[in-house]
């Protein structure tokens, strides 16, 4: 039988580390705790929850703190989780039906879950998928944002993770840290994508979204059309440059990437509040140019339904938020029987996706 290791580093996660652990204790054979200089009472509740807890002095490198607690584990598998993660529902995935032992001769991959993210700044249920189910031998690079280096396949698993750590409260308490990592390791790796992407994404919950959107550029004009982030990138800098006001680029942007996201839900929704917020700006052409490419932009979502496999979408943009913004838009316009029949729409698939 394959055996699976929970590897853990933290540090002053006293408020979430029990929930963290106990969503995964039933679903692995052991868990590592490796706290990096704790104050608060992190160790004592991971010892109560059966870790195995280690310290590490904190260098202000993720990789080499989370290479440090792999060092620990001779499991066959690792599930790699935050203290503010945690996981929902079936996790039949990190059975060895799906994940084989490492004497066994099958194809070895990385194990990619549906992380969804409280994000307020990209709205509720921002989804995610994140190699977290490494095979044995698998280390990390990078000092922020660190992500496995390994040549096997991403493999996306039935596998659902919650994450809150983009709430105000534990944004304020991390306040500044990521930023000055990710600027620190883009000094010496000014052409990484994925770091300007991140980078991006850390100035738009922090509410800057001029710097945001000059990231988010950048990521995408250093990037490959296919990395797995792409999409993020194109959403999130449209989201960027509304929110900066700088509507001019970002019509322009949304007209560049239009063909390459006709099956994006997200890509679409962006546009419609893209166009809106251009509307209310322009309302001599609003009527005649720009609402119908706001009502045509929300039912096009609704025709392409959800994509969970979209890293970046959100909850909702192929089907209940998209539907409530067109009984909103309809009954602000006076169309009583359109906005009624997309209101019951909205109830109907929020019903379904709460049984």
């Amino acid at each position: 039988m394959p055996r699976l290791a929970l590897v853990m580093i933290v540090r002053d996660e006293e408020r979430c580390l029990a929930r963290c652990l106990e969503s995964a204790r039933a679903h692995v054979d052991t868990m590592i705790v490796v706290d990096t200089g704790s104050t608060d009472d992190t160790v004592a509740i991971a010892e109560r929850c059966g870790a195995t807890v280690h310290h590490f002095t904190w260098c202000d490198d993720f990789a080499a703190a989370r290479n440090a607690a792999l060092d620990l584990s001779d499991a066959d598998w690792n599930l790699i989780l935050d203290a503010d993660q945690w996981i929902e529902g079936d996790a039949s995935a990190l059975g060895p039906e799906t994940l084989p032992s490492a004497s066994v001769a099958a194809p070895r991959f990385l194990g990619c879950a549906h992380m969804i993210n409280h994000d307020p700044s990209e709205g509720p249920g921002v989804r995610r998928l994140m190699p977290r189910v490494l095979p044995r031998g698998v280390r990390y690079e990078g000092r922020i944002h660190e992500q496995p280096v390994s040549p096997l396949p991403l493999v996306p698993l039935p596998l659902s993770l919650r994450h809150d750590g983009f709430e105000e409260a534990q944004l304020e308490r991390k306040a500044g840290r990521n930023e000055a990592l990710l600027i620190a390791q883009l000094a010496e790796t000014p052409e990484d994508s994925y770091l300007w992407y991140q980078l991006g994404r850390e100035h738009l919950v922090r509410g800057k979204p001029g710097e945001a959107a000059d990231a988010l550029l950048t990521a995408h004009r250093t990037g490959a059309s296919g990395s797995a982030w792409r999409h993020g990138t194109v959403v999130g800098a449209l989201q960027a440059l509304k929110r900066a006001e700088r509507f001019e680029e970002a019509l322009a942007f949304a007209d560049l990437e239009h063909r390459n996201w006709q099956r994006s839900p997200d890509f679409y929704f962006a546009v419609a509040d893209l166009y809106l917020d251009w509307a209310s700006h322009n309302p001599a052409t609003a009527m005649s140019e720009l609402l119908p490419i706001v009502e045509s932009a929300w039912k096009r979502c609704l025709e392409i339904g959800e994509r969970p496999d979209l890293d970046g979408s959100v909850e909702g943009c192929g089907s209940h938020l998209a539907a409530q913004n067109l009984a909103m838009f309809y009954e602000a316009l006076g169309i009583d029987d359109a906005a009624r029949t997309y209101a019951e729409l909205a109830a109907h698939m929020l019903e379904r996706r709460a049984a």
